[in-house]
């Protein structure tokens, strides 16, 4: 008893050791979550830069689906019947599996391949189930030739490459793309949606929010501002400010242009109790996060992914 009463003060301070670290991290009004499509990119992790050395948490909220393996097609495809000497329709066939059959059974009663069958038929059906067996054998034996030899690529090469499908880096799923670059326009356009979507998420605007994100980030968004008013909360973020970024990789897909960039800003979060307007948690903070933005021909960039970093 002497013994659990020493310790008593020690779990104690452990406890409350715990209670102020889960203070600590509650006290971080943004959210941990990382979410939205990069395309066909959206599984794949981002390159790192110099903004954001460490590499991105995956994306845990997605619309989007794992491509299907190339195979998937193929191997739905049912398979073709077999050939060979049994498989022959007709008498031919069908004297070829007596024979065998009558050799089997002779040997599995002990009487030999030929006890089955007397006479002439016996010598037969001997020669035949050699014979058999040879042309199983020959088969086995080309089939793993056959195999054992390495595979041809069958990717597109230069000469398919036209003005129609250009060679170039970017895009996934194995599909050629053309090279696409963003330019100083774009990265202005970056740090100017960085700004708005916080502030917009701020004042809970989803009207504003819907002219600066895809359908998908805006489905997220308002499930978590939905989430704050039954808590009674609101999420105000002001004084948004980028300090440093940089491009992670640009690609084109179909007829999307993409863009993903890391980004390294200051920020006013916080917390407020909506009854009484008193802040509860949070205040100045500093988030590194990349940012995928898309856009289609002739449309404005739009943010379609968020992923912590």
């Amino acid at each position: 008893m002497r013994f659990g009463l020493s310790f008593r003060p020690l779990i104690a301070f452990c406890a409350l050791l715990a209670v102020l670290a889960v203070a600590v991290v509650d006290a971080d009004a943004r959210s941990r979550v990382s979410f939205g499509s990069r395309g066909s990119k959206t599984f794949t992790a981002p390159p790192t830069t110099q903004t954001a050395p460490n590499q991105a948490r995956p994306v845990e909220r997605t619309m989007a689906q794992p491509s299907q393996p190339a195979t998937a097609g193929a191997a739905a495809r049912p398979a073709a019947p077999a050939g060979g000497l049994l498989n022959r329709p007709g008498i031919l066939g069908g004297f070829a599996a007596g024979f065998l059959g009558a050799g089997l059974i002779g040997l599995l009663l002990g009487h030999g391949l030929t006890g089955g069958l007397g006479g002439f038929a016996s010598i037969l059906g001997l020669l035949l189930q050699v014979g058999l067996v040879v042309g199983v054998g020959y088969m086995l034996w080309s089939w793993w030739q056959r195999r054992s030899q390495p595979a041809l690529a069958g990717g597109p090469s230069l000469r398919d490459a036209g003005p129609s499908q250009p060679m170039g880096l970017g895009g996934g799923g194995g599909a050629a793309s053309p090279p696409f670059v963003p330019t100083a326009s774009d990265f202005e356009q970056f740090e100017r949606l960085l700004g708005e979507v916080q502030t917009a998420y701020g004042a809970e605007d989803l009207g504003r929010l819907r002219q600066r994100v895809t359908p998908e980030v805006l489905s997220y968004y308002a499930e978590e501002l939905a989430a704050n008013t039954s808590r009674g909360v609101l999420n105000r973020i002001s004084d948004v400010k980028l300090l440093q970024g940089d491009l992670s990789e640009a690609w084109r897909e179909g007829n999307a242009d993409y863009a993903t960039v890391a980004m390294r800003y200051s920020l006013n979060d916080e917390i407020v109790d909506r009854a009484s307007g008193r802040v509860t948690e949070g205040g100045p903070d500093e988030a590194t996060e990349v940012w995928t933005f898309m856009r289609t021909p002739g449309g404005a960039w739009l943010l379609s992914a968020v992923q912590q970093a």
